[in-house]
């Protein structure tokens, strides 16, 4: 039976155009901001709001609800909320592969699966020369189908979001070549990796280094010629008292970041163009995880926030692959 979640809505969107929620750090970032939209509210009642994903072929998008162990769906055409899989080990980040598939990282099975057309499930990893992984966070598909995906302990530290676990393995990055199974570790050098995209035209790869000291950072790495490893790591943005979590990227490169950590300064998204300077902020009232575009032209930012989902069309769309 459909959840209506959003009937337990107490928050308004802005009565009038434009939204005072969506503000230009930088001139640079009017060009993305539409006058006629405004934040919505699509969903709420979750407990932690986390991997949002954008079906286009079925006008939905999923989120993981990760205390509550379950995936949820919203309708586009309906409005109407339900649970699309439950239990869901806990699943975490998500996305879709090159052809489709939904890609997602799950606590609970400390592993990353595929769901086929016809809904059965393929384990795609769950170790590394023979030990476990630890909690596969988020996760990106590269242009070549290649699957990449952050691993630290976050799901194994208590039974809220998993169960509870000593690691097996150290706080890596994986590539995985999806057609092999070969499993490749890039990067074992970040303090709690966490979420991660690609530029548009891969040649960078961005990391969230939440465990920072003494701050939250996102690193930047330049990406091989063959694209199967990253070097030349960097600071590109130092979140000062910010939180970022998950992030997208569009097609002009910009980075679209969760952020926030419980205060009206804070919590929303917060926009940064490529050289990492930032451009615009979405004041939310509730911190955001993750982010995914979607929509019909890619250009409908969906923002997984706390207990809550909520929505805004930009002038800009997502690059594919995150």
């Amino acid at each position: 039976m459909p959840i209506n979640l959003s009937n337990q809505n107490t928050w308004r969107p802005a009565s009038r155009y434009p939204d005072p929620a969506v503000i230009s750090l930088d001139p640079i970032f009017d060009k993305y901001k539409l006058p006629l939209a405004s934040v919505e509210r699509l969903a709420t009642g979750c407990r932690w709001s986390e991997g949002p994903v954008w079906f286009g072929d079925a006008r939905c998008l999923l989120w993981s609800d990760i205390p509550n162990n379950r995936i949820m769906r919203w309708d586009e055409v309906t409005g109407q909320i339900s649970t699309h899989r439950e239990p869901s080990n806990f699943s975490n980040g998500q996305t879709r592969d090159r052809v489709g598939r939904l890609i997602t990282c799950e606590h609970g099975g400390r592993r990353v699966t595929r769901t086929e057309y016809g809904g059965s499930i393929s384990i795609l990893s769950d170790n590394y020369k023979g030990k476990k992984l630890s909690s596969p966070n988020d996760v990106v598909v590269k242009s070549d189908g290649s699957i990449w995906f952050t691993d630290p302990p976050f799901g194994i530290m208590g039974n809220y979001e998993g169960h509870k676990a000593e690691p097996e393995l150290g706080e890596n990055i994986y590539r995985l070549n999806p057609d092999t199974g070969s499993l490749a570790v890039v990067a074992d050098c970040i303090l709690g990796p966490n979420g991660l995209a690609f530029s548009p035209n891969e040649d960078r790869l961005y990391v969230v280094e939440s465990r920072g000291d003494p701050t939250r950072k996102i690193l930047a790495f330049d990406v091989s010629k063959d694209g199967t490893k990253i070097m030349n790591k960097r600071i590109l943005i130092d979140a000062g008292s910010g939180t970022p979590d998950g992030f997208r990227v569009d097609v002009d490169g910009n980075l679209w970041c969760g952020w926030g950590m419980g205060s009206d300064e804070l919590d929303g998204v917060m926009i940064f163009a490529p050289d990492g300077s930032p451009i615009g902020r979405i004041a939310l009232p509730e911190r955001c995880a993750n982010l995914c575009f979607g929509g019909r032209a890619n250009s409908r930012l969906f923002m997984a926030a706390s207990t809550s989902i909520y929505a805004l069309y930009v002038n800009v769309s997502g690059i594919e692959g995150g």
